[in-house]
């Protein structure tokens, strides 16, 4: 069967929930997000991003194998660490459209699934009638310990979306790294494209 990109509104994507927690603890384990998961978390983080008006869930499915998944909501609905950085600065979080994640297995890219990933979300966020499309990076060092010899950040591909960084917007989140044996904060910065330009 051929690979196919379907965009899902809130609990419709509830039946595929067991398949985007087990993309999100095998994905986030990589460098830069170096994430242990948690099977429970992800199950309340997926249900709560379900239950937020206007979210959208953008499913890329091999066959009946879900093989990457990219989710999005109006940043309205977000946490206070997500929408304090653009309070703090004098933005309306309401003209925002916020990125939640982007997680494809390594066998399926390069094939022009990322840009459809994109595409769906600003579809929804136009829809809603937002300006502006959001989504936040976590920074690390760069002579991190766990930095493969290989890794290529991805802002060349953002910024060629249409996205630009604005690293004087910054939040925290906190996670446990694979290394480490409680949680601890992350710096994260974001990235925005006006959808109307």
């Amino acid at each position: 069967m051929a690979l196919k990109i379907q965009s899902f509104s809130g609990s419709d994507a509830t039946p595929f929930f067991g398949d985007l927690a087990r993309l999100r603890s095998t994905v986030f384990r990589a460098f830069p997000y170096l994430y242990e998961g948690n099977p429970d978390y992800e199950q309340t983080y997926l249900s709560t991003y379900a239950k937020s008006e206007g979210s959208v869930f953008v499913l890329a499915i091999d066959g009946d194998q879900v093989v990457g998944v990219a989710t999005g909501t109006p940043l309205v609905g977000e946490t206070d660490e997500v929408k304090r950085p653009f309070l703090e600065a004098g933005l309306d979080p309401q003209e925002f459209f916020y990125f939640g994640e982007s997680v494809l297995l390594p066998t399926y890219r390069g094939q022009g699934i990322g840009v459809k990933f994109f595409e769906g979300r600003e579809a929804q966020a136009k829809k809603l009638g937002l300006r502006y499309a959001t989504f936040c990076a976590v920074e690390r060092p760069a002579d991190h310990q766990r930095r493969p010899a290989d890794y290529v950040p991805l802002d060349a591909f953002w910024a060629k979306r249409g996205y630009t960084h604005h690293p004087e917007l910054r939040t925290t989140f906190t996670w446990r790294d694979l290394d480490e044996s409680v949680e601890s904060p992350k710096p994260l910065s974001f990235w925005i494209r006006d959808l109307k330009a």
